[in-house]
């Protein structure tokens, strides 16, 4: 069983900065590749980034290009994002994900097993 504990979050002014994280609990975080996902109200849940464990590679949704940046800290088992030049369409609740099982990136939430209780981010203009 992997346990996922986000924090982090909270109201931003627009143009400024936050990081949230990522604690894994229960696994090694270097044995698996991490999500970030989010969902804002009304709309569905969608992809941000991920982080490869085999060469850190990463992978961003263009929303979050440029201006987001995700990091593992394998020695603390946490992923971070690092989210700069927020805007109110970054307004959502930010979820972590994982699948113990697999081996690449995936963009699909359907692909991860194992979800934290999300974190809220709100940016006001």
């Amino acid at each position: 069983q992997v346990q996922l504990v986000e924090s982090g979050g909270g109201l931003v002014q627009a143009g400024n900065s936050l990081r949230i994280s990522c604690a894994v609990i229960g696994r090694t975080l270097n044995n698996f590749p991490m999500a970030w996902f989010r969902q804002a109200p009304g709309k569905e849940r969608e992809f941000v980034a991920a982080i490869s464990q085999i060469d850190g590679s990463t992978t961003y949704a263009d929303s979050a290009k440029g201006r987001f940046t995700i990091v593992r800290d394998d020695a603390k088992n946490t992923v971070y994002l690092q989210m700069n030049s927020l805007n109110s369409e970054d307004t959502a609740i930010y979820y972590c994900a994982v699948d113990p099982d697999a081996y690449a990136l995936d963009r699909r939430s359907s692909s991860y097993k194992f979800w934290g209780q999300g974190t809220q981010v709100t940016v006001s203009s």
